[in-house]
């Protein structure tokens, strides 16, 4: 496993990954609080979200959120990696295009907060939720931005930063967002990467021929399975109505 200095020292002691409803004999283990997992599947494609929205700017502070406040944020991979900047004019958090601004490259997005602990999706974009642990945030705000470039086969492999991403390519860079990976993977690899088993909030999907990720309640996917929109590429999507064929895994402690 590859672990950055995003990982605590909390997290490297707790293994995590429990399934749900697995039994036990122990009798202490039964009087812990059940383990925390978000859903991984759902019926529903529906991502309406219509609650209050904030965005934390580049000082830290945290206001509410107008495509004025989102004008200065701190970015992640793609500020630190060299990446482009926002379109000029390009209204945050509207619903990125591969052929509008023409992005190139992963480009800086609003980094978008909601309150609770689920993801949620605003205007093309996921809202990290407020009491996730600074991780997981680091994943979403990572993956965002990604929206509206080109999925490309061997995308993201050479280096994170890329004109298109494949699916793992994807996933590879979310999770470098979080300095959870060092260095890209592609779906085989993710299959042994972390830790066995669903995460408390991330889950990492994947086989030989695909791997995509849900985080919080949100799926990040090159496909459009049980996507309405159909659309191609990286973007935030829907969690599937099943994840039969792959192997789950997650970041120790998430």
């Amino acid at each position: 496993m590859l672990l950055g200095s995003g990982a605590t020292a909390a997290q490297a002691a707790d293994t995590g990954g429990a399934a749900p409803g697995s039994a036990t004999s122990s009798p202490s283990a039964a009087s812990k609080p059940a383990l925390h997992l978000f859903r991984v599947t759902s019926r529903s494609s529906n991502l309406a979200y219509h609650g209050p929205v904030y965005v934390r700017t580049a000082t830290g502070a945290v206001v509410p959120y107008t495509s004025a406040s989102a004008g200065s944020t701190t970015g992640t991979v793609a500020s630190a990696t060299g990446g482009a900047a926002p379109a000029a004019g390009s209204p945050a958090g509207t619903q990125p295009s591969a052929t509008i601004g023409a992005p190139t490259g992963p480009t800086e997005r609003p980094e978008l907060l909601v309150p609770g602990t689920t993801a949620r999706y605003v205007a093309g974009l996921a809202a990290a939720p407020m009491s996730a642990p600074a991780a997981v945030q680091q994943i979403v705000w990572a993956g965002n931005e990604l929206i509206g470039l080109p999925y490309v086969f061997g995308g993201g492999h050479g280096s994170f930063v890329d004109n298109g991403y494949d699916c793992s390519g994807t996933v590879s860079f979310a999770l470098h967002g979080a300095s959870l990976l060092k260095a890209p993977e592609d779906s085989s690899e993710l299959e042994s990467w972390g830790s066995h088993g669903l995460g408390r909030w991330v889950s990492v999907f994947s086989n030989p021929g695909h791997a995509y990720m849900t985080v919080a309640g949100l799926r990040l996917d090159t496909s459009a399975a049980d996507d309405p929109s159909n659309q191609q590429g990286p973007r935030w999507r829907p969690l599937r109505q099943a994840n039969s064929g792959y192997v789950a895994r997650h970041p120790l402690g998430l």
